[in-house]
C-alpha cells in the first residue's frame, strides 16, 4: 500500500488518480479481450486465418492501450495541449494521405499501411480534437482578442473536410455533436445554434443524395424492404434469442454467420452468449464513466479542464450509444466501434489516448490554478 507521506512520482500519482474511474476503465479494456476470444474465430476461420488471428492481434495492442492510457495520466494540462497538436497534426496528415496511398473497404477509404499494420489515422484525430478544441473555446473567454471560436470552427471544418472526403459519415457525425456540445457549454449564441443545425442538417441531407452507401443504409432503415437488412436482422435476433442470462459462453450462433460481429456487432454476441444483465452491466460501467467525469467537470474552476472533460466523455459516450444503438436497430449501420471492446487498433489506442487525457484532467491537483495564472502572466 502507497502511503501519502511517501512523497514521489508514483505515490503522488495514485493519491491523485480517480482509482474508481481508473479501475472501471481497465475492466472495460480487459472485457475486449474475453469477447474477442468469444467473437472472432468463426470470423478468422471464414476468411481462412488462424482461428485466433484476431485475438492475438487484439491482444497485442491490449498492453499498449494501457500503457499509453497509463502514461497519458502522468501529463499535466500544458502538455496535454502540445501532445494533442502533435497528434492532430499527424492525424490530419495521414488522412491527407489515405486519400492517395491509402486502400478502400466497404466503400470507404480510411485506411493506410505503416508497418505491416493497417492503421485509421481519424481515429487518433478525436481526441485529440477535443481537446484543441476545448483549449480553443476556453482562450476565447479568456482573452477575447484571440478569435478561439473562429479558429475552433475552422478547425472543425478542415476536419469535417477530410472525413467527408474518405467518406466516414459515421465518424462526422460523432465529431460534430462532440463539436457541437463543446460550443454550447462554452456558450454558443443562438444564432450560431440555428446556423449549425441547419448545416448539420444540410450535410445529412447531401450525404443522403450523394454518398451511394450512405444512401443504402439510411433506405434499408427506413424501409428494411429496399435492401439487404440480413447483419442488422441477424444482430437483434441473437439480442432477443439470448434473454437475460444468455445461451453460455461459445454457444451463440451470430458470430458464426455475421461479417463484422468481432467489430460493430460485438454487442450482438455479448447478448447472446452472456444475456441482457451482462450487456446492463457494461452500459452501466460506460455510464459510471460518463456521469463520474461530467460530475468532476462541473466542479473545476478551469474552463479549458472542465470542456476538455466534458468533450472526451462525451466523445466515449455517444461512440458507444451510436454502436449500441445499431445493434439494436435504433441507428442506420454506421460501422462504429464499440470503445475498448470492438476489434480494431487504431480504435483501441485511440480510446486509450482519450480516456488517458480524461485521467489525467481530473486529477486532483491543487497546485495547477497557481502554475497556469503563473504561465499566463509570462505569456504577456
Amino acid at each position: 500500500m502507497m502511503r501519502r507521506t511517501r512523497k514521489n512520482l508514483l505515490t503522488e500519482w495514485w493519491w491523485t488518480i480517480d482509482r474508481p474511474m481508473l479501475l472501471v476503465l481497465i475492466l472495460i479494456l480487459f472485457s475486449g479481450l474475453i469477447l474477442s476470444m468469444a467473437a472472432s474465430p468463426p470470423v478468422a476461420e471464414r476468411l481462412g486465418l488462424d482461428s485466433f488471428h484476431f485475438v492475438k492481434r487484439h491482444a497485442f495492442f491490449i498492453p499498449i492501450a494501457l500503457t499509453l492510457m497509463i502514461g497519458m495520466t502522468f501529463l499535466d494540462p500544458r502538455t496535454i495541449r502540445r501532445v494533442a497538436l502533435a497528434l492532430l497534426i499527424a492525424s490530419l496528415v495521414g488522412m491527407v494521405m489515405t486519400l492517395f496511398i491509402g486502400f478502400s473497404a466497404k466503400g470507404s477509404q480510411r485506411w493506410i499501411t505503416i508497418l505491416g499494420f493497417s492503421l485509421q489515422p481519424s481515429e487518433f484525430l478525436k481526441p485529440s480534437f477535443v481537446v484543441l478544441a476545448a483549449w480553443l473555446f476556453a482562450e476565447n473567454d479568456r482573452r477575447p482578442e484571440i478569435p478561439g471560436n473562429l479558429f475552433s470552427i475552422v478547425l472543425f471544418m478542415v476536419s469535417v473536410v477530410l472525413l467527408v472526403a474518405q467518406p466516414d459519415i459515421g465518424q462526422t457525425v460523432l465529431l460534430a455533436s462532440v463539436w457541437g456540445g463543446l460550443f454550447f457549454m462554452a456558450g454558443m449564441p443562438l444564432f450560431w445554434i440555428f446556423l449549425l443545425a441547419g448545416l448539420g442538417v444540410g450535410g445529412l441531407t447531401m450525404a443522403y443524395f450523394f454518398v451511394p452507401h450512405v444512401t443504402g443504409r439510411i433506405n434499408r432503415f427506413l424501409d428494411p424492404e429496399t435492401g439487404d437488412t440480413f447483419q442488422v436482422d441477424t444482430a437483434m435476433d441473437s439480442i432477443v434469442r439470448g434473454g437475460w442470462l444468455g445461451t453460455g459462453p461459445g454457444e451463440g450462433m451470430v458470430k458464426r454467420i455475421l461479417p463484422d460481429s468481432h467489430t460493430d456487432f460485438i454487442f450482438a454476441v455479448l447478448a447472446e452468449e452472456f444475456g441482457i444483465i451482462v450487456c446492463l452491466l457494461l452500459v452501466s460501467a460506460y455510464l459510471f464513466v460518463v456521469l463520474r467525469s461530467l460530475s468532476m467537470a462541473l466542479k473545476t474552476q478551469d474552463l479549458f479542464k472542465r470542456l476538455a472533460i466534458s468533450g472526451l466523455a462525451l466523445l466515449f459516450g455517444l461512440q458507444a450509444v451510436i454502436n449500441i444503438a445499431v445493434n439494436l436497430q435504433l441507428l442506420p449501420a454506421k460501422g462504429m466501434t464499440l470503445p475498448f471492446i470492438s476489434y480494431g487498433g487504431s480504435s483501441l489506442l485511440s480510446v486509450a489516448i482519450a480516456m488517458g487525457f480524461l485521467l489525467a484532467l481530473t486529477r486532483r491537483r491543487p497546485e495547477v490554478g497557481l502554475e497556469q495564472s503563473q504561465f499566463y502572466q509570462s505569456q504577456k
